[in-house]
């Protein structure tokens, strides 16, 4: 009942349905989920240990907000992290693995041509989680699934930019290259790069909008 209670809130939470600075009342937890208020509390200690809850004293509990310096440091660190996953993923990588790869990146290529950056976005998503299964590294894959959960707001942020879809695409090529021809060292290189160029946009989305 508590695992049930934590994965429905932090879906909730994760998909942007409960808002960041919103107030979580444990009672209508308890009602909306039809669960014990046990289970509840339990979930939203799980939710604060992986940053997505916090708890103010006398007030209980509510949805952290992430600001802009926090997610270009959460880039920061996917970019090491990722970086890892992309080496094994070389190591790892099989045929039928390559062709998944480059059918999402063509599945990219047609939405970016066609003016769909939403659904482009999705794709990058795909891709990523793509490249941690192949990878088979549970450890970093658990720390950039919590990561990433705490950028829901951020996720469309930077594919907005000019000209910053074109790129995206060709950073994804440079680590499909690298990971098809089994270079570890080119792919975690690729993908470090990616990532931090990730965070250079939305730094320069942030400067933009101060």
């Amino acid at each position: 009942m508590t695992d049930d209670a934590y994965e429905r809130l932090r879906a909730e939470i994760v998909s942007g349905r409960l808002q960041p600075n919103e107030r979580l009342v444990e009672a209508d937890i308890v009602s909306s989920l039809g669960v014990r208020r046990t289970a509840v509390r339990a979930a939203l200690v799980r939710l604060e240990h992986d940053g997505l809850v916090e708890h103010e004293r006398n007030r209980g509990a509510k949805v952290r907000l992430v600001g802009e310096s926090e997610a270009i440091e959460i880039l920061e660190t996917r970019a090491a992290l990722e970086g890892l996953i992309a080496r094994r993923a070389a190591a790892n990588v099989t045929e039928d693995d390559v062709a998944q790869l480059r059918e999402i990146l063509t599945s990219m290529r047609t939405l970016l041509a066609g003016g769909d950056l939403l659904a482009a976005s999705e794709c990058n998503v795909d891709l990523h989680a793509a490249i941690m299964r192949i990878a088979r590294h549970r450890t970093a894959e658990r720390l950039v699934s919590t990561l990433n959960s705490q950028l829901v707001r951020f996720q469309y942020r930077t594919i907005l930019q000019p000209g910053r879809s074109e790129r995206t695409l060709g950073e994804h090529e440079a680590v499909v290259d690298a990971i098809a021809r089994g270079d570890g060292d080119a792919a975690e290189t690729a993908m470090r790069v990616h990532l931090s160029q990730v965070a250079e946009a939305l730094r320069a989305a942030a400067g933009a909008g101060a």
